[in-house]
């Protein structure tokens, strides 16, 4: 696969929500509800929902690009974080949040997150930050894998509205320096 990982522009919103629709689903735990899941695609992962992340100026989203197809995407969040149970358990601050992190599954094991993730440090280093922070499912044991493989440790835990069903993710954190 030739691909390049770059910064998304708004032209890749409605591409973005189209990938979201794929990849979020995996990440959720096996018994969440479509129902649960669709609510929470349609709160957050919309094209116009892309189109106000693209435009705030705290937040980055990378996108890797297979010849005009977009693959895979992280979403970072330049500001402290806003949820108390995660701003008491970090410790690299200032920290950037890796707030979304996916790769189409036709790209699973080509290397293509391990890219996306170091590009993703590298954006977040460059802001001056001490550290990133991700929250992901308890019950994901496929990603919190692959974050801890990327240097990250579990350092709390958090709250996360799926829908009408409230999930438990851990909070991981790695340095930046």
């Amino acid at each position: 696969m030739t691909h390049t990982i770059r910064k998304a522009t708004a032209d890749d919103a409605g591409r973005l929500a189209e990938l979201a629709a794929v990849t979020f689903p995996l990440a959720c735990p096996p018994g969440s509800s479509r129902e649960d899941i669709a609510a929470h695609l349609a709160s957050t992962l919309r094209e116009r929902h892309f189109r106000g992340y693209l435009a705030d100026p705290a937040v980055t989203v990378l996108v890797i690009d297979a010849d005009g197809d977009l693959r895979g995407y992280s979403l970072l969040v330049d500001r402290p974080a806003s949820d108390p149970d995660v701003a008491s358990a970090l410790s690299a601050l200032p920290s950037v949040e890796l707030s979304k992190c996916y790769v189409h599954p036709d790209h699973h094991g080509l290397g293509a997150a391990a890219e996306l993730m170091l590009a993703s440090l590298e954006s977040a280093a460059g802001t001056g930050a001490a550290g990133m922070w991700v929250g992901v499912n308890s019950e994901n044991a496929q990603a919190i894998r692959f974050y801890e493989k990327s240097g990250f440790r579990k350092v709390g835990t958090k709250s996360f509205q799926l829908g009408s069903t409230v999930e438990h993710d851990f909070v991981m954190e790695r340095g930046l320096g």
